[in-house]
């Protein structure tokens, strides 16, 4: 979001840019790069960005296509495409994008911490921000954005309400920080560090550090370590300086740091006076960047009670260093977020914090932009590695390979992949056990894969859904409609319990053409969560209308009344809606009966922003069979519905009547586009049993404690089950509250323990329930417990409870955690 708002002719003045003005002028509060996540139209400024993979300019008709009417572009000879727009046309869009940062910056007075350095530049950004969270309204990079292109998005949030700006910035070749500069106008400058990454764009670490340093060239002071002497001797005598050190004489000087197990102290001597903070790292990195974080807190005049209070209750930044429980007992640290020298070091630094008995394994990548020979690289790696403890190495990617004989120098455990679906394909968990391993891999890499593959899936009860298999049902769907025929994707009620962002991204990423909610709240949600596929919400209410305009929101209309209100709101507001109108064919819960149609016809004749994008229907019961005269009978009179809207209208819109089961059962009537809800989270409820639809969902638990219980004894509430024998149970973490019917109960649905069943016995409680597990001797306390996968399924534990799969995986409560995983 920009942080005031601004029209498309004063930005044209801002970025020295010819306007070519055809639409209305408007108020522009955001600006776009990525046509995918248009959200706002009427207040966005498109701009077609040039790069060595991309090109905006590719896009600006699918921009078009969403609304927009405001671009900012190079190409004047794409002008045409863009009718009834406001167009900037500039001869570089990215110095534009500059010149309207500049702008921007230039109207507020206000302070900025400007950072730079090799590494800890976003750790040192977010930290200070937790540190001076209470004492100003602060405005920082989202993230890492700190590029040529990151940074002017960056500036560009400030408001009238900041009074502190903390940016960071990044470069990778010379003449770069100049520009950055002039857009962040740092009145405080931090360089945390110099090291090796993006050495290949600079002749040498000298020519780094004097490209960095003109980042605080009109900088009131400069905050970094004297330890760092190439840094050192570079600053300008006359640039005033606030410094620590743990050798040299400085305004801080550090005399001493003890790390013990969870934490470290850190003695400094300020101002004459002497100071011990606690500090909750004990990795290098951390505790370097905790004391730059200190240091700047001193120069604005933060107290050491202050200082002290808040730095022992810092937050880690996942996006560095990411810890989470492995397969087979091992700890997995993740560490994909930086590929250099100086970042591995500190993964290493970091791993021996943890001081953990288990054996050390690292899963290294290609080092990218070291600015080192091959050979020079790997062979001090190859020290780092023996001087951490590192007993395994796994190497990942060609330039590794090609060192090897260095490397098998030094240990004996060792194996080489030149990619990574090598590594995954020939993946074996139990090769992993007890192990403390380190994945460093460069982005390109994709070492998310592998810590998927690594990490523990396994808590006390959860429900893990396999995103893979979603897209793979939503594939098979696909391969049953003609190439045209769009899809609607039903995530509404929480995706049938399955979460709805999570899968209404991966249906964003197929390209489904529709999303459909229940609620509006629903539909914020995955808008906030940047999902920017259409949505229909089927639960809409017109005194919700702004809400619908500013997330771009499709109201389904099945009411006259209501149809009305929509009509007043759009016409108050003389900005146009996009609308679905429900028919009722047959089911007659909501929808336009035939005989409502001509009105409705009337209303839309005089509202004509009211847009129809679709009419549909809901089938009664297109999974059964012996109905099929009654479902052809309803699609009879949706069609007849539809024919008599498009010639009272005269427009076209997208028809749609079919559920998962009509896909199978009805396929001649799939017209426009199918709306695809149970079948995606395979489940097929029709008698054809589509075999090739997977499991998505499998919900497991775990035993809390394993009882013996004698014979003749009762079990569980109202004494519903009496042993006629010695019987061993296991108590197990769930019940009724997380969404098992008590139908279950007294053995009439069993869990899964080891691949065997093992009944409930007595009734289900509201937060556990007992198993029955006398022919499971191996079972014992904290064992998996399966409720449904793709063997006990969800179809089999809803006709047990006398219900319906929808039911089943819509019960599951929300304090069950759901896990996501791809295969």
């Amino acid at each position: 979001m920009l942080g005031k708002n601004y029209n498309i002719e004063s930005i044209a003045i801002n970025v020295n840019g010819k306007l070519v003005s055809n639409a209305e002028i408007s108020n522009l509060n955001k600006i776009e790069f990525d046509s995918r996540k248009i959200i706002n139209p009427a207040n966005t400024l498109f701009i077609a960005l040039k790069s060595s993979t991309n090109d905006g300019h590719l896009f600006l008709v699918d921009a078009y296509n969403k609304g927009i009417r405001n671009f900012l572009i190079s190409d004047k000879s794409l002008t045409t495409n863009l009718k009834d727009s406001n167009i900037i046309i500039v001869e570089d869009t990215l110095v534009a994008l500059h010149q309207f940062a500049i702008k921007h910056r230039n109207s507020f007075h206000i302070p900025i911490i400007g950072i730079t350095g090799s590494n800890g530049k976003t750790i040192v950004k977010e930290w200070l921000s937790q540190i001076l969270f209470e004492k100003f309204n602060i405005v920082k990079n989202p993230k890492s954005f700190n590029s040529q292109i990151g940074v002017p998005i960056s500036i560009l949030q400030i408001n009238s309400n900041h009074n502190l700006g903390i940016f960071e910035a990044g470069i990778s070749k010379p003449n770069e920080m100049e520009q950055l500069a002039k857009i962040i106008q740092p009145s405080i400058g931090i360089f945390t560090n110099i090291g090796n990454a993006h050495n290949e764009g600079f002749r040498d670490i000298n020519e780094k550090i004097s490209e960095k340093l003109k980042l605080f060239k009109n900088a009131e002071v400069l905050i970094y370590c004297k330890d760092y002497t190439e840094i050192d001797n570079q600053i300008d005598s006359t640039q005033k300086t606030f410094t620590w050190s743990k050798n040299a004489d400085a305004d801080i000087k550090i005399s001493n740091i003890t790390v013990k197990q969870n934490n470290s102290e850190v003695s400094l001597i300020y101002d004459k006076q002497s100071q011990t903070f606690n500090i909750p790292f004990t990795d290098k990195g951390s505790i370097e960047n905790c004391i730059h974080c200190i240091t700047t807190a001193y120069y604005l005049g933060l107290s050491s009670i202050d200082i002290n209070k808040i730095i022992q209750n810092l937050k880690s930044i996942s996006m560095r260093l990411d810890i989470k429980a492995g397969i087979n007992d091992c700890l997995i640290i993740n560490d994909s977020y930086n590929s250099d020298l100086e970042s591995f070091s500190i993964a290493l630094d970091f791993l021996d914090s943890k001081k953990t008995k288990q054996s050390k394994t690292i899963i290294l990548s290609d080092i990218l932009q070291s600015g080192m020979t091959e050979q020079a690289l790997y062979t001090s790696v190859s020290k780092s590695l023996k001087q951490g403890g590192i007993s395994r190495f796994i190497g990942i990617g060609k330039n590794i390979l090609t060192i090897r004989d260095i490397l098998e120098k030094d240990f004996n455990n060792i194996a080489f992949f030149e990619t990574t679906v090598d590594f995954i394909q020939q993946f074996d968990s139990n090769q992993f056990k007890n192990e403390a391993i380190l994945l460093k891999g460069a982005r390109p890499f994709h070492f998310e894969k592998i810590s998927k593959l690594l990490s523990q899936k396994k808590h006390d009860t959860i429900l893990e859904i396999n995103l893979s298999a979603i897209a793979h049902n939503l594939k098979i769907y696909q391969s049953l409609l003609k190439a045209n025929t769009k899809i609607m994707g039903m995530v509404k009620a929480f995706s049938y319990g399955s979460g709805s962002y999570e899968v209404a991204k991966v249906l964003q990423y197929n390209n489904i053409s529709f999303l459909a909610v229940a609620y509006l709240d629903e539909g914020i949600a995955l808008r906030e969560a940047n999902i920017t596929t259409p949505i229909m919400v089927m639960n809409a209410q017109s005194y919700d209308f702004e809400w619908y305009q500013k997330y771009k929101l499709e109201p389904e209309i099945y009411d006259l009344e209501i149809l009305s209100q929509w009509a007043k709101k759009v016409k108050q507001s003389k900005i146009g809606l996009n609308i679905h109108i429900k028919i009722d064919s047959g089911m007659h819960r909501l929808g336009f009966s035939l005989d409502e149609i001509p009105p409705l016809i009337n209303i839309l004749k005089t509202n004509k922003q009211l847009n129809v994008v679709s009419a549909f229907s809901h089938l009664a019961s297109s999974d059964e069979i012996q109905h099929k005269e009654f479902t052809l009978e309803q699609i009879k009179i949706f069609k007849e519905a539809c024919t008599l809207i498009s010639d009272g209208l005269s427009i076209n819109f997208l028809k749609h009547i079919l559920n998962s089961a009509g896909i199978i059962n009805f396929s001649s009537a799939q017209m426009d586009m199918v709306r695809l809800g149970l079948g995606l989270y395979g489940i097929d409820i029709t008698k054809q049993k589509q075999k090739k639809l997977q499991n998505v969902s499998t919900l497991k638990t775990t035993i809390a404690q394993i009882k013996e219980i004698k014979t003749n004894e009762t079990i569980g509430y109202n004494r519903s089950a009496l042993t006629k024998t010695k019987t061993i149970i296991a108590i197990v973490k769930i019940g009724y509250a997380d969404g098992i019917s008590r139908l279950l109960g007294n053995k009439n649905f069993s869990m899964k323990i080891n691949g065997k069943q093992a009944p409930i016995i007595g009734k289900v409680c509201m937060d556990m329930c007992m198993l029955d597990i006398t022919k499971i001797p191996e079972a014992k306390t904290g064992s998996e417990v399966i409720i449904f996968d793709d063997a006990n399924t969800i179809k089999k534990i809803a006709e047990q409870s006398k219900t319906i799969p929808y039911e089943v995986l819509t019960n599951i409560s929300d304090r069950v955690k759901r896990v996501y995983y791809e295969d």
